[in-house]
């Protein structure tokens, strides 16, 4: 598809379909929208009057227009009310239109959207990410695609020439985010700790990232042995992935991100039953999918800041080496840990992470975990929830929340829950009581952490979706990547 940004006026503008967005309970036709009208022989003003279009956000409507016009096709999008206008807002307009231009089998569309604030790079960059993760079809497992009918070809972004940096700009992030959703829709038979593995070192060699990955051995060395415990059922090696985005000269500060990667989780000998989704463990990856995703993105925006991405890649299986409930494994910060259920394995998995990456002398540390069903019950499936100790953090990646759209909302660290995980013959165990199981999850990973400022976010909700939702199709949605790249690209800490 090519993406293009025009100074041409919608009133000017020829291809198969024009979308149009209106304010909530504006849509009186005035102005060039009267010219528009004019123009197409009423059809505007019948298209509102026949659906009762009233300018909803989230709601469209599209209809073919006489012959001897510039256009085939007009739609109409809702933007909502003026004073909730925000970036997000853009974002599902520029989505709704390429959606309304696909299913109307339009090759060519044309968009004109109002610019929030003054701001044209920014709204460029909404609108342009909108229609890229809108129109994206994964179709690598099919042996015929669903839809044999015109694919839109070119879009326009009407009245924004001169933003040719910001659609750049926009399609490296979202060449992320479609990374992300790529190995989390793919099965565990697909996407292996081997394959995240060639996935890093295929981002390394492409962008110039430096690459380590630790073998078994290797982290043996280093005693991770929450982390290989988890990794000791399954047939396929662990994989401990460390890329690592360096800028020229001195970086303004170093960060790390972490994420959860566990490409396939039976639940070891707490197996999950039928009925517990377990068909779906390939997701158990997802924060290891934005991980890569992020890197991808932030290796072509080439920001001052360096950056490492880390993942302790690993099956969770069933096998006659398999951690048992009792077990006891020994971290790589000497904390001991009672396995009191083999199904809470992401955090052991994250456990050994967290100390590695605070080693590297970072300034701030985020992890990323589709970590429990609890966040789930507690925020749905469109809300990821954080926490952190450190407010400064909290509110950077609120803010990056924000501006990507990507919803969080900071849960407690409430210390006195930690009591339900006391062992008596271990440190801890690595589940505590069901009630507040996600911030049990939180507090357990707070463990590995000494003085670095950290933040954790449970993803488990929104790394997939069962319906259609604004510029995500039914399945992996690439959730967190640009959360990652907006705090990355941010303000210090």
């Amino acid at each position: 598809m090519d993406l293009r940004v025009t100074d041409t006026s919608y009133l000017e503008w020829s291809g198969d379909a024009l979308a149009v967005g209106l304010f909530e309970d504006q849509i009186e036709l005035s102005g060039d929208l009267a010219v528009l009208d004019e123009q197409l022989a009423g059809t505007v003003k019948e298209l509102i009057a026949e659906t009762e279009f009233k300018g909803k956000e989230g709601n469209s409507v599209a209809t073919r227009v006489g012959s001897g016009t510039k256009i085939r096709k007009i739609v109409l999008v809702g933007l909502g009310k003026v004073d909730d206008f925000k970036l997000e807002r853009l974002r599902r307009a520029g989505a709704a239109s390429a959606r309304s231009a696909k299913k109307e089998k339009c090759k060519t569309l044309g968009i004109t959207l109002p610019i929030l604030g003054g701001d044209a790079a920014a709204s460029a960059q909404a609108i342009a990410e909108g229609v890229e993760l809108a129109l994206y079809q994964d179709t690598r497992f099919k042996s015929e695609p669903d839809d044999k009918g015109p694919r839109v070809e070119q879009v326009d972004l009407l009245g924004l020439a001169g933003q040719d940096a910001a659609i750049t700009r926009a399609r490296q992030i979202c060449s992320g985010v479609i990374l992300a959703r790529e190995l989390v829709a793919a099965p565990a038979n697909i996407v292996t700790p081997i394959t995240l593995a060639e996935t890093a070192s295929a981002i390394a060699q492409e962008y110039g990232l430096e690459l380590e990955i630790l073998e078994r051995e290797d982290c043996e060395k280093l005693g991770m042995g929450a982390y290989l415990g988890v990794a000791q059922a399954s047939d396929l090696p662990p994989k401990f992935i460390h890329l690592t985005y360096k800028p020229e000269g001195t970086p303004r500060r170093k960060l790390a991100i972490i994420g959860k990667g566990l490409t396939f989780d039976s639940g070891g000998l707490n197996i999950k039953v039928s009925g517990s989704g377990i068909e779906m463990m390939k997701t158990d990856m997802g924060g290891a999918g934005a991980t890569l995703g992020a890197a991808k993105a932030i290796a072509q925006l080439k920001p001052d800041v360096e950056v490492h991405f880390i993942s302790a890649a690993t099956e969770n299986m069933i096998s006659g080496h398999a951690m048992h409930p009792g077990d006891i494994l020994t971290a790589s910060n000497g904390k001991t840990i009672e396995i009191n259920n083999t199904d809470a394995e992401g955090r052991l998995t994250l456990a050994d992470a967290l100390v590695f990456a605070e080693k590297l002398g970072v300034e701030a540390i985020v992890d990323l975990a589709t970590l429990t069903g609890a966040c789930v019950i507690a925020l749905g499936d469109d809300i990821a929830g954080l926490w952190s100790p450190s407010d400064d953090l909290a509110n950077q990646l609120l803010t990056a929340s924000e501006t990507s759209g990507e919803k969080l909302w900071r849960m407690p660290m409430e210390e006195k829950y930690f009591e339900g995980m006391k062992s008596v013959v271990a440190d801890m165990k690595n589940t505590g009581p069901r009630p507040g199981g996600a911030i049990t999850a939180a507090l357990f990973l707070k463990q590995f952490i000494k003085n670095t400022a950290w933040a954790h976010l449970d993803v488990a909700g929104p790394v997939w979706a069962d319906k259609e939702n604004s510029y995500n199709s039914v399945g992996a949605t690439g959730f967190g990547v640009r959360i990652l790249v907006n705090w990355v690209l941010g303000t210090g800490l």
